[in-house]
């Protein structure tokens, strides 16, 4: 694939000016070049695993057996970051379940820094909870600190607290809730791959201080090379913390270095598209020329911007609700001396073909399983 930059000038034209102008002069370099060959294993490979994904809800395939919860108990969620919408939901489908069982959760905003962090922390173990939640945090990175307390911790519950589902070797989290990200960042990928018919530009935009999010973003890169009409153009390394800012300022970069040879963004998390959407109007890009697909984690925004066919076309939507209830759940088997239940929830592709159901509506994914139900039943049977 014959790769192309185009340099930025001091010249002044109106946005969609200046867009056409680089796309024009990039289709003239591009017809010199030798057209790559779409590979057509990895394209039926694409299209099998996105239609797999993108199937509606069936029944509950979580637990439904555990023991009775027990009243009273205090929950400690240190929050990496409420402005992240994941976290957000996760941290509300806690306190949604806490309910159900007479459990009082207080939520920790770390704010997305270390000083933060460190301040959380120290607030959420200061009343001495029975369940300690690290939602968005990168549990090797607080291990340290954890370990350093000199006193027992509680029962200890991660979502995204790495990079897969399970215990955290090295941490005190018996159990990171989350889908499996490998398979997240594939379906996003794969999302471009049967889009562009094998021949997406993508640039990929991700986050290096959580392993989550390098192990999203280097499978996703991993996808489109293995395409063989696709390209990646650029993987950018911008905090989420950061993006309100640094965003804007990438995108128009991109259009100016790309032009129409970028057909596809991916992204680690939908928030960074809140940022892109606004300079990519401004910059006159057309709704059609690039198409958004992001691997986590479903906000309401995304399911508004897929919704009115704005950019954004797909997200692989994690289902928060459930996983604050699935962290709930965990907490109370551990309390109980019970080895934890491992469910992994399947992932699931939001797109405008499918975005009005399970809980699409309003603006979530909410599985309609009957998890709820699921779950009441283990922990106030009858």
């Amino acid at each position: 694939m014959t790769t192309v930059r185009v340099q930025s000038r001091s010249v002044s034209h109106p946005p969609e000016a200046a867009y056409v102008l680089l796309a024009c002069v990039l289709a003239s370099q591009l017809a010199t070049g030798v057209a790559a060959t779409v590979d057509p294993t990895a394209l039926g490979e694409a299209r099998a695993a996105v239609e797999q994904a993108a199937k509606s809800t069936g029944n509950w395939t979580g637990p439904n057996a555990g023991p009775r919860a027990t009243p009273g108990k205090n929950i400690a969620v240190l929050a990496e970051d409420l402005r992240n919408g994941g976290v957000l939901s996760v941290s509300q489908g806690v306190r949604e379940a806490a309910r159900e069982l007479g459990w009082t959760v207080r939520v920790h905003d770390a704010g997305g820094t270390a000083a933060g962090r460190k301040r959380a922390l120290d607030e959420a173990l200061a009343n001495a909870p029975d369940g300690l939640v690290i939602c968005g945090s990168d549990a090797l990175e607080l291990a340290p600190a954890l370990r350093g307390r000199g006193q027992p911790l509680p029962p200890t519950v991660g979502w995204h607290a790495g990079a897969y589902p399970g215990p955290i070797e090295g941490t005190p989290v018996a159990v990171n809730v989350t889908t499996d990200p490998l398979a997240v960042a594939r379906t996003a990928a794969y999302a471009a791959v049967v889009q562009s018919s094998g021949r997406a530009g993508v640039v990929i935009f991700t986050d290096s201080r959580f392993r989550i999010a390098t192990t999203k973003s280097d499978a996703m890169a991993d996808v489109i090379r293995r395409c063989g009409g696709c390209a990646v153009l650029e993987v950018l390394d911008i905090p989420i913390s950061g993006s309100a800012t640094r965003i804007p300022v990438a995108v128009r970069e991109l259009v100016s270095r790309h032009g129409r040879r970028w057909t596809h963004a991916l992204a680690i998390n939908d928030i960074y598209f809140d940022y892109a959407v606004p300079s990519l109007v401004a910059l006159g890009v057309p709704n059609a020329a690039l198409s958004l697909v992001s691997a986590g984690d479903g906000s309401a925004p995304a399911f508004m911007r897929i919704r009115a066919g704005s950019y954004q076309t797909g997200t692989v939507a994690e289902p928060l609700n459930l996983q604050g209830w699935q962290i709930v759940d965990e907490l109370n088997r551990l309390m109980h001396g019970q080895p934890v239940s491992g469910y992994t929830a399947p992932v699931r592709l939001v797109t405008a073909g499918n975005v009005a159901t399970d809980g699409g509506a309003r603006h979530v994914y909410d599985p309609s399983s009957g998890y709820r139900g699921a779950y009441r039943r283990i922990w106030k049977p009858r």
